[in-house]
């Protein structure tokens, strides 16, 4: 039987991400449905991290739906928000580095 992860939580069986239980730190190792996951960076509870590598243009799945698509490959242990995600369903924003709304 798996071992229980104590950082990252998946919710459904074919999401591609994870949710962050208790927050991560660069290099923290979690093992999640037999897989063991490496974070590359500060992430807060609550965000998620690539499960596995998500591929440019691939559908982000969170509690088994599609949420929006890569905007760029994702590589595991990596967060996945705004900045790599592209909602499919309404207009997404963010700010660039010169404080400029883009899309």
């Amino acid at each position: 039987m798996p071992r229980a992860s104590r950082k990252l939580l998946r919710i459904h069986k074919d999401d591609n991400v994870l949710i962050v239980v208790n927050q991560v730190e660069p290099g923290d190792r979690d093992l999640v449905d037999d897989q063991d996951i490496v974070v590359t960076q500060r992430i807060e509870v609550g965000h998620k991290v690539a499960a596995r590598l998500i591929r440019q243009g691939e559908k982000v799945y969170k509690c088994g739906v599609p949420i929006g698509s890569a905007k760029e490959n994702i590589p595991a242990g990596a967060h996945v928000h705004l900045h790599n995600l592209r909602s499919d369903y309404i207009e997404t924003y963010t700010l660039d580095k010169d404080r400029t709304y883009v899309k």
